[in-house]
């Protein structure tokens, strides 16, 4: 925004002759801290836009260097999960794109802990840049099929997330990201024996995501942002002249959800 800077935003200058999209969860590093994209934007060509963003880097402010850079990273889907869900309540509250920054803190920690990688600075991509090879190995085995547009994704037989971009070109370019993002949650959890039945669970995950009730907001460029959430699934879509951009379904089990719900019990109760 300025030299000074400010936490949950920053302006983006588009000066290319054509759109640009930024996906919700991606990670921009470098300025005072890094930060990730609370919810898909799409900005439009020669644009100046000032975008919402949340911290992944707790522990520093003060310049590296004063550009932004992709980071490579995309937030793994249990934090996009949870930012999700906390952005879709400040819709609902406030109509900000504000996301639960404590949340996203303390989940960087959790899997800081987890992973057994200390960052001076409790950034978020510190952890990937540790667990870099074992990531590759995933991106090697799930690469880019010709004309693919998105992906379902499924670990130890659950169903935890559905991305679909509405171009290939779009799409190849962020599967690899896409599938690091993904294949972090993998390297959180114990490996099982996979069962039968993995279709049908598909079939039955894409068959509650339409299920799922449906609010609709302003996108922060053109576009709506269309808010989706069911019993065991959160939901966010960018649609703009009537096509769907970026659509993204996270599953959650009934334990996590109950968790989330008492999360934010506590946070109404405790708002200043």
């Amino acid at each position: 925004m300025n030299q000074a800077g400010a936490v949950p935003e920053l302006k983006v200058v588009n000066k290319a002759d054509l759109p640009v999209l930024l996906l919700d969860g991606e990670e921009l590093a470098g300025a005072k801290q890094n930060r990730v994209l609370n919810t898909t934007i799409l900005l439009m060509e020669k644009s100046e836009t000032i975008i919402p963003v949340s911290c992944t880097e707790q522990g520093r402010w003060d310049y590296v260097t004063s550009a932004f850079a992709e980071s490579g990273n995309i937030m793994n889907q249990r934090l996009r999960r949870e930012k999700v869900s906390s952005v879709s309540r400040t819709l609902k509250e406030s109509s900000t794109y504000r996301g639960d920054q404590g949340a996203i803190w303390n989940g960087i920690d959790h899997i800081s802990a987890e992973m057994n990688v200390q960052s001076r600075t409790g950034a978020m991509r510190d952890v990937y840049e540790n667990k870099k090879e074992d990531l590759e190995g995933y991106m090697k085995a799930f690469q880019y099929v010709p004309h693919q547009k998105g992906i379902l994704v499924m670990i130890n037989g659950r169903v935890l997330g559905l991305d679909i971009l509405s171009l290939e070109h779009v799409y190849e370019a962020l599967h690899p990201k896409l599938v690091k993002s993904y294949a972090m949650d993998a390297l959180l959890q114990q490996p099982e024996k996979m069962d039968n039945g993995l279709q049908e669970k598909a079939n039955t995950f894409i068959e509650e995501a339409r299920q799922c009730k449906e609010e609709k907001f302003k996108s922060i460029g053109p576009g709506w942002d269309h808010r989706f959430e069911g019993p065991t699934i959160v939901d966010s879509a960018l649609v703009h002249q009537e096509k769907v951009i970026h659509i993204a379904f996270f599953g959650m089990t009934e334990s996590e959800k109950v968790g989330r719900m008492s999360s934010a019990s506590r946070r109404r109760r405790y708002r200043v």
